[in-house]
């Protein structure tokens, strides 16, 4: 029976899609056992990953058979494109299919660092009324957003941000002049970009040109006063100049959802130690149920129809 793994996790739904059909090896850990990944690829047509499986020229030799690659997700940092694309292996992403997702993800971030209220349980559970001054936070309406990318979903950022009645600009190299794309947002330099902004959502793939991108230099263009968010790709962001930066006033506040190695273990998020204008999570922004639902049905039906073809 044709077989396909599924080396990182898939719900059941889908599976028993691919089950019906194909003999299915599934284990959503199996990406962390090297050793058993290229016996199980061997002989198999299709592989299906999350961003933790690397799929690279060593992993390609052993799959004999492999056709297709299907990502449950957008980034593509862990597949060697070029690899695949000399062993004749389709590579699918997920494009556009956690957008919304991580949109809600960043207007969620915006909110929470630029109103700074929603950490006050805990003190008025203990009887406190932190309750300084007549004023407390800043509102998004008239704040500048700055979006770094101005792919698919930094737009979902954008069509959001709108609805809080925000100015719109963006950086993308990759997006000529004159494409339609910039007549709802300002198109600018990133130095331009970070002077003005009072958020910086970062969407940009980890390449060369993008590795610690925002570091100590880009962080001292800021305002004060102004956010950061990253939900595109660990490396792009100096994590050390970071963290230096919101001790130092130098920025307002961080939202980091991906880091330069993951998981993030304790001796490397030390530096994060005691900062109050900081939100990290798990590489989980584009992770809602719907999202899952949604990726992993294109997914499963795009490697079906390479495989069906």
């Amino acid at each position: 029976m044709r077989r396909i793994v599924v080396a990182e996790f898939l719900p059941d739904e889908h599976l028993e899609r691919l089950r019906a059909t194909f003999d299915v090896v599934y284990d959503p850990d199996l990406y962390a056992d090297r050793a058993r990944l290229y016996q199980m690829v061997t002989g198999a047509e299709a592989i299906f990953t999350r961003n933790r499986t690397r799929v690279d020229a060593e992993l390609l030799a052993a799959a004999d058979q492999l056709q297709v690659v299907g990502r449950l997700g957008v980034g593509l940092d862990n597949i060697d494109l070029e690899a695949c694309s000399q062993a004749g292996v389709v590579v699918i992403p997920a494009l556009g299919g956690n957008a919304v997702s991580v949109a809600e993800y960043v207007v969620g971030a915006m909110l929470t660092l630029v109103r700074g209220v929603f950490a006050m349980t805990g003190s008025m559970v203990a009887g406190e009324w932190p309750r300084q001054g007549h004023a407390f936070g800043r509102e998004l309406q008239g704040m500048t957003l700055g979006l770094v990318g101005y792919g698919s979903i930094a737009r979902q950022v954008a069509a959001r941000a709108r609805g809080f009645e925000m100015r719109i600009v963006a950086h993308d190299p990759f997006i000529p002049p004159d494409d339609p794309a910039w007549r709802a947002a300002e198109r600018l330099d990133l130095d331009e970009l970070l002077a003005v902004a009072d958020v910086v959502s970062l969407h940009t793939p980890l390449t060369g040109e993008t590795v610690n991108l925002i570091d100590a230099s880009a962080l001292e263009k800021m305002r004060s006063n102004a956010i950061l968010i990253n939900t595109s790709r660990g490396g792009t962001v100096d994590e050390v100049a970071l963290a230096v930066a919101l001790r130092d006033g130098v920025i307002g506040g961080a939202a980091l959802d991906v880091f330069a190695a993951e998981p993030l273990r304790s001796g490397p998020a030390a530096k994060f130690a005691g900062l109050q204008n900081l939100i990290l999570t798990p590489h989980l922004a584009g992770n809602t149920h719907e999202s899952v639902d949604r990726v992993a049905h294109m997914i499963v039906d795009a490697v079906l129809e390479v495989l069906e073809d």
